[in-house]
């Protein structure tokens, strides 16, 4: 029976000894692991200037592609608006001539 005793308790300490290590090593992976999304974390906050540079880049670019596309559009405009305002100049001066050249309206 004391064989038998001493075996147990024998297996007893060998499997609390296994599960210490089994606690070392997970709290080692932890700590390796939280290390690590530390250093992550870091690289990922020592690039965020260039993520936003490159952002204001971006936005930049398209401001001025918008820029350069309002201003085809308004010079387009302005372009209608000028030949249009040619013409009714015209038409408005060839009826005042019209007018003032009429024959019956001196009556």
């Amino acid at each position: 029976m004391d064989k038998t005793l001493k075996r147990l308790l024998d297996a007893e300490m060998k499997a609390e000894q296994i599960a210490r290590q089994a606690d070392d090593q997970r709290e080692r992976l932890i700590q390796e692991a939280m290390l690590e999304a530390r250093a992550e974390e870091s690289r990922f906050e020592s690039h965020i200037p260039e993520i936003h540079a490159s952002f204001q880049e971006q936005a930049e670019e398209r401001a001025r592609q918008a820029i350069v596309e309002l201003k085809r559009r308004y010079d387009l405009k302005h372009t209608r608006l000028r030949d249009l305002a040619e013409r009714r100049e015209e038409e408005a001066l060839d009826a005042a001539f019209a007018l003032l050249t009429d024959p019956a309206v001196d009556d």
